[in-house]
């Protein structure tokens, strides 16, 4: 796994029962991706009704960026929404965030966990 891609997951519910196959945003930097067994994900979701706010971030998927995602609809990385999976459960690459939006990422995780 390496950070910035975009990823098939079967993202576990809340409750722990059950999952739902989804996509998600490897967060977790590449020494630790390389080195460990597990990644830290950030889910993305098709509702894109919170997209405005600092820990949501927009991928529009009709921009040249956007496109690299490999998502099929426009949609939102919630990076309020953090999860540790094993990278075994990773079920394949859809594709990947170019650096500008990563570094936008990284914004939003910094005001999601409380860094600025």
């Amino acid at each position: 796994m390496n950070r910035g891609e975009v990823v098939l997951v079967d993202w576990p519910f809340a409750g722990g029962s059950g999952a739902k196959v989804r996509p998600a945003l490897v967060v977790q930097n590449d020494l630790d991706n390389r080195r460990l067994s597990n990644t830290v994900i950030a889910m993305i979701t098709s509702v894109t009704r919170r997209a405005t706010e600092p820990t949501q971030l927009l991928i529009d998927v009709s921009t040249p960026e956007g496109s690299q995602s490999g998502l099929r609809q426009t949609s939102v990385v919630n990076c309020v929404n953090l999860f540790t999976v094993e990278q075994t459960k990773i079920l394949r690459v859809l594709g990947h965030l170019p650096p500008k939006l990563m570094q936008n990422i990284d914004n939003c995780l910094k005001t999601a966990l409380g860094l600025r």
